[in-house]
């Protein structure tokens, strides 16, 4: 197993023989599975529609995708509830969507969050549903009722203009830089969430994103991993290795550094009458991944049975922790 995988020009396209037993490779080798050791992050996907539809959106969120649905402050307080009769009270709640500004009950959902104690995270492309004057007005009055403990990463994909618009749309990185100076101005604790799909190298990333954070005087520190994270690239349609239990030992890792070590995602299906728990953040659709309606059902081992599951986490090493 080669450590430094990266991604060919020409790539070589995924073998259909892999990742279609959840027990074994397609070597017959014994597939790696990662416990839940503690759940310290409990996602929730607010909704996959978004105000924008990008080039290579993970989840297909877009202005027309409604596959997940709404989730209301009422479901989420019931998961929380959960959590709580569990002992597996998290330290961070995260909203990702589709664009969870969109979502009519973002802001209740926020108090309800924020008030039982809990750290809320929200992913947003900080764009027009952000900046909507009945949506300010709630983000800039829970800011100041909660402080540090409610905090934005914003997506802005490359520190250059060109790259950012390839990928989101002609104009949205001027967009974002607007509602980035006003999370600015308001105080309120900001991350960025970067992408290596041009094939930068993380420091020349960090280089660039470094310059534009003091030109926008954003307190953002580019050599925090944890402010400025910088995610590798998804693409299924590229030959990747399968993650046996002999991995961890190759590659010197532990599976308690993936994200499926500490944390799910709840989300809810158009048509279905209750959310869903989730393994993980990056695979909505795949049914293997869903765990069942309850927290309770969902804190079993996860197969790493999807090529998500090694290019992007164990080779390489992204995470949506947060």
């Amino acid at each position: 197993m080669n450590q430094n995988v990266s991604t060919p020009t020409a790539f070589k396209p995924l073998d259909p023989g892999k990742f279609r037993n959840p027990d074994v490779t397609a070597k017959g080798e014994r597939r790696a599975t990662v416990a839940l050791t503690r759940l310290d992050t409990l996602w929730f996907n607010t909704g996959t529609l978004c105000n924008i539809e990008c080039k290579n959106c993970y989840i297909e969120s877009s202005p027309t995708n409604d596959r997940l649905v709404y989730l209301s402050a009422r479901e989420i307080a019931a998961y929380l509830d959960e959590a709580e009769r569990l002992n597996q009270r998290p330290k961070t709640v995260g909203f990702t969507g589709g664009e969870p500004f969109m979502n009519p009950d973002i802001a209740a959902i926020l108090e309800e969050t924020l008030s039982r104690g809990y750290e809320a995270l929200v992913l947003t492309n900080a764009m027009k549903p952000m900046m909507r004057p009945r949506v300010q007005t709630a983000i800039a009055g829970i800011a100041k009722r909660h402080g540090t403990k409610f905090s934005v990463r914003v997506s802005l994909d490359h520190w250059r203009q060109n790259l950012h618009d390839e990928e989101r749309g002609e104009g949205s990185f001027d967009e974002t830089l607007i509602g980035l100076r006003w999370l600015r101005d308001q105080s309120i604790a900001t991350a960025i969430a970067g992408r290596l799909r041009w094939g930068d190298k993380d420091e020349d990333m960090r280089k660039g994103y470094a310059d534009l954070f003091a030109r926008e005087r954003l307190a953002i520190d580019a050599n925090d991993h944890t402010a400025l994270v910088v995610f590798p690239e998804m693409d299924t349609r590229i030959d990747v290795p399968e993650i046996t239990v002999d991995c961890w030992r190759i590659l010197s890792k532990s599976p308690n550094d993936l994200m499926c070590a500490s944390s799910r995602m709840v989300v809810k299906r158009k048509g279905a009458a209750k959310p869903a728990v989730l393994a993980c953040t990056l695979l909505p659709y795949d049914p293997q991944f869903e765990l069942g309606e309850k927290l309770g059902g969902a804190l079993a081992p996860v197969k790493l049975n999807h090529p998500h599951c090694a290019k992007f986490c164990v080779l390489g090493g992204g995470s949506c922790k947060a």
